[in-house]
C-alpha cells in the first residue's frame, strides 16, 4: 500500500510581526521546515511565544508566511487559502461559541456557516453528541456549560463537517483532569476511527507524548522533532527521584535544587517525592550536600524531562541566564506555616436562583500557607473563591478574611489582599509602566513609595526591559508576570490567583512556583485555584470539591491517601489520579444513591 502524502509540508516558513511601539519586527517563525504525516496525531510544543499559534494560523489559510513554501493537503496555501480551509477544521484557543444560543442552535449555527447539507446533519449530530457526551444538553445554552463541556461543545462546532485536517491550539486550557481524558478519548477516536490528520499544539508534555509525532518551536525556531521516545532519549540515566527527609516540604527540597542551574536541569514535586534531572556533567557532591540526606532512586525519562533538557541546554549555549535565579531567592525557611488563622470559612452557601453553587463548606487557612481549591469545571471552586476574594456575596454561613467579616465589610478586606484573575484583566492598551502605575494608585500608593514598589516588581518579575510595552502585546508569559507583579504592589497578606498557569508552559510553571514558594517562605498567605495536578504537590494543604460539596481535605499526602483508602500498598499514586479517583468515586455515590430514591423524592 502506497505511503499517504504528508498531511502539511513547510520549507524555510519566515513570518515576521511589528510592535507597534518600538516599530521593531519581531520572527514568530523564523526558517522553520516540517512534515506532518498524513492520518496521525502530531503535536507542537514550545515555550510562550514559540510561533506554535501562528504556525497553526498558517496552515489553517489565515495568516501568509512572509518567506518560504507551505502546503497543506497538497494545496498551496499562499497561492489558494480558501481551497485549504475547505478541507480543514480549526479551533482556536478562544473558540467563539454564543453563549446565548442553546448546544442545538450553536451547532446549526456553525453547519450553516460551514454549508454542511440538511441531510447529512442528523448522523454528523448524533455521531458528535456520543462522543462529546452533550446528548443530555442540546437545550441548555452555551453559556451555562461547564468550562469542559464548553470545549467539547467547541470541537463539536469544529467537526460538523468532517474535516480531511484538523488543527487544535491547545484545546485542555483551562479543562479540569476529567474533562481533558474525555477530550483526549475523542480526539484519538477521530484519528483511529476515521484516520483523521490532527495537529495539536499543547502546554501539557504528558498530552504530547499520546501523539507520534512532536514539534518542538522555542523563538520561532525548530528545535527539535520526532517521536516522542526520541526526544525522551535525551534525558535517559539522568532523571531521579528523591524523598524529602521527614517533615520538610517536597517544595523546600525543589526549591534547593532548582535554583542549583550548574548541577540540575529541572525538578517538580510529584507524590510526596522530588523528580529532578540532573545534568551530564554534573557534581555529585554538590548534588548530595543539596539533598540534605534525601533517599534517591533512579526512574526512566518522561518527554518532559526530555523536552526540558533540550530547553536548559539551548539556554547554555546562549549564554543564557535562568530567569528565575536572580529574581526568586527566597526569605530562610520557616518549618511550618503560622497557626495564626487568616482566612475561615464555615458552613458557606451561595445560591443563583434555585440552584446551590456551593453548598455548606467549612475550612480555614494559616498565615504563610499555601491553600489549593481543586475540582471539576463546574464544582463551585471558582464562586468558592471570588466568595473569598469579596468579589461575590455569601448567601449564607460565615467568612472572616484577613480578621474581617466579609459578610459586612468587602471593600475593608480588599486593602490586604491581592488578586490575579484567570484571564489577563489589566488594560491591554497601557504599557507595563501605565498599568503599574495606575494600579498602585488605585491600592493608595503614591509618590516615593510607589516608584520603590514599582522598581521592586519590576525586579522581581524581569520586566524592566518591557517597560514601554503595550501589555496587550506581551507574550502569555510576560502578561502572567505583570498580572502577578500589579497583584503584589501593595504587598498584601493575601495572595488569590485563580488558575494563574492556564496555557503556561513547563518552563514558565517553574519559573511562577519559584517565585511563589519564595512569597510563601517570607509569610504571604497563597489560595490558588489549578487544573494542573502537580500543582497540587506544591501546596500545604488542598481542598476538592465537587457539585458545590467538600469531598477531601488535607495535605497532598493525606489526600492522596484517601484516594487510596488509606493504604497504598506500597503503590505511589500521583495527584492527578487521586483527583480523579475521589471525584469519580463521590460521583457514582451521588448516581447510586439518585438511583435508590423514590421518584419524586428530593434530597
Amino acid at each position: 500500500m502506497p505511503r499517504a502524502d504528508p498531511a502539511v509540508i513547510g520549507r524555510s516558513l519566515h513570518k515576521r510581526f511589528v510592535v507597534k511601539a518600538s516599530k521593531t519586527p519581531v520572527h514568530a517563525l523564523a526558517d522553520v521546515s516540517l512534515e506532518v504525516p498524513a492520518g496521525t496525531l502530531t503535536a507542537l510544543v514550545g515555550p510562550d511565544g514559540a510561533g506554535k499559534t501562528t504556525l497553526l494560523r498558517l496552515m489553517a489559510g489565515l495568516m501568509r508566511a512572509d518567506q518560504g513554501e507551505l502546503r497543506v493537503l497538497g494545496i498551496d496555501v499562499s497561492a489558494d487559502p480558501q481551497a485549504v480551509q475547505d478541507r480543514i477544521s480549526y479551533m482556536p484557543q478562544r473558540f467563539g461559541l454564543y453563549d446565548d444560543l442553546s448546544v442545538q442552535e450553536n451547532l446549526d449555527l456553525y453547519a450553516d456557516l460551514h454549508g454542511v447539507p440538511r441531510d447529512k446533519r442528523r448522523a454528523r449530530y448524533a455521531r458528535l453528541m456520543e462522543m462529546t457526551d452533550l446528548g443530555r444538553f442540546t437545550g441548555r445554552p452555551a453559556g451555562k456549560l461547564s468550562g469542559g463541556m464548553k470545549q467539547k461543545l467547541g470541537l463539536a462546532c469544529t467537526l460538523v463537517r468532517s474535516p480531511d485536517l484538523l488543527l487544535l491550539d491547545e484545546p485542555t486550557v483551562g479543562v479540569d483532569p476529567l474533562s481533558r481524558r474525555e477530550l483526549w478519548q475523542i480526539v484519538q477516536q477521530l484519528v483511529d476511527d476515521e484516520k483523521l490528520s490532527v495537529m495539536v499544539s499543547t502546554a501539557y508534555l504528558d498530552e504530547a507524548e499520546r501523539c507520534s509525532h512532536v514539534f518542538v518551536l522555542r523563538g520561532g525556531q525548530l528545535l527539535a522533532q520526532g517521536a516522542p521516545a526520541e526526544l525522551r532519549d535525551r534525558a535517559n540515566g539522568l532523571c531521579f527521584v528523591a524523598t524529602p527527609p521527614s517533615g520538610e516540604a517536597p517544595r523546600r527540597l525543589q526549591a534547593r535544587l532548582l535554583d542549583a542551574r550548574q548541577d540540575i536541569v529541572d525538578a517538580v514535586p510529584q507524590g510526596g517525592e522530588v523528580r529532578f534531572i540532573r545534568r551530564r556533567d554534573a557534581d555529585g557532591g554538590r548534588i548530595d550536600a543539596l539533598l540534605e540526606g534525601a533517599h534517591t532512586e533512579p526512574v526512566s525519562a518522561r518527554l518532559e524531562d526530555g523536552f526540558m533538557t533540550l530547553l536548559r541546554t539551548q539556554q547554555a549555549g546562549e549564554g543564557a541566564a535562568p530567569a528565575m535565579a536572580a529574581t526568586t531567592t527566597a526569605s530562610p525557611p520557616s518549618t511550618t506555616a503560622s497557626s495564626e488563622v487568616v482566612i475561615e470559612v464555615k458552613n458557606l452557601v451561595r445560591r443563583f436562583g434555585d440552584f446551590t453553587a456551593v453548598a455548606s463548606t467549612s475550612f480555614s487557612v494559616r498565615r504563610g500557607e499555601i491553600f489549593g481549591l481543586l475540582g471539576p469545571n463546574g464544582a463551585g471552586k471558582t464562586t468558592t473563591f471570588r466568595m473569598l476574594c469579596g468579589l461575590l456575596p455569601a448567601s449564607g454561613g460565615q467568612l472572616r478574611v484577613a480578621g474581617v467579616d466579609l459578610r459586612h465589610a468587602r471593600a475593608q478586606a480588599r486593602q490586604r489582599i491581592g488578586y490575579v484573575s484567570q484571564k489577563f484583566a489589566l488594560y491591554g492598551n497601557l504599557t507595563v509602566r501605565e498599568n503599574l502605575s495606575f494600579f498602585g494608585g488605585a491600592y493608595g500608593l503614591r509618590g516615593q513609595k510607589l516608584r520603590e514598589r514599582m522598581d521592586t516588581v519590576l525586579r522581581q518579575f524581569d520586566l524592566a526591559d518591557e517597560l514601554d510595552a503595550p501589555s496587550g502585546q506581551l507574550p502569555g508569559g510576560y502578561k502572567q508576570r505583570l498580572a502577578m507583579a500589579t497583584g503584589l504592589l501593595h504587598e498584601p497578606e493575601i495572595l488569590f490567583l485563580d488558575e494563574p498557569t492556564s496555557g503556561a508552559d513547563p518552563l514558565a510553571r517553574r519559573e511562577f512556583w519559584r517565585r511563589i514558594t519564595a512569597l510563601a517562605e517570607g509569610g504571604t498567605t497563597v489560595v490558588i485555584t489549578t487544573h494542573f495536578m502537580e500543582e497540587a504537590e506544591y501546596c500545604d494543604r488542598i481542598v476538592i470539591q465537587d457539585a458545590g460539596k467538600v469531598l477531601a481535605i488535607g495535605t497532598p499526602q493525606e489526600v492522596r491517601a484517601q484516594a487510596q483508602g488509606g493504604e497504598d500498598g506500597g503503590q505511589r499514586i500521583d495527584m492527578e489520579q487521586a483527583f480523579i479517583g475521589i471525584v469519580e468515586k463521590a460521583r457514582r455515590k451521588d448516581k447510586d444513591t439518585a438511583a435508590r430514591q423514590p421518584e419524586g423524592a428530593t434530597t
